[in-house]
């Protein structure tokens, strides 16, 4: 349950750090209740996860899902460019992730 938990706060992280962007600086509201509300559970999850995870390896996986998913998204729907070398390095960010559980 608490590796469920963390990936879905690992998605939360993307969710708040799009709507961070989404926010320009807390100056819009609906973006900026959606950052406070994802962040808190995000974070929420986290705490929920390293109870059983132990933190290194709960924060990595934690921190190289949302980065992953916050970059596909700017990528995807920002129109951020969408390199070779940026591909590469998200899938090693992701095998990071992927070792990281299996050797757990």
């Amino acid at each position: 349950m608490a590796w469920l938990v963390l990936v879905f706060s690992g998605v939360l992280e993307t969710v708040w750090a799009a709507a961070l962007g989404a926010a320009k600086g807390f100056s819009k509201l609906w973006p900026s209740v959606l950052f406070g509300a994802a962040l808190l559970l995000s974070m929420s999850g986290l705490a929920y996860s390293l109870r059983e995870i132990p933190i290194g390896t709960g924060y990595a996986v934690w921190v190289g899902i949302g980065a992953v998913g916050t970059a596909l998204y700017g990528i995807l729907a920002l129109n951020d460019p969408m390199t070779f070398g940026r591909i590469a390095c998200l899938l090693l960010i992701v095998a990071g992730v992927v070792g990281l559980k299996l050797l757990h």
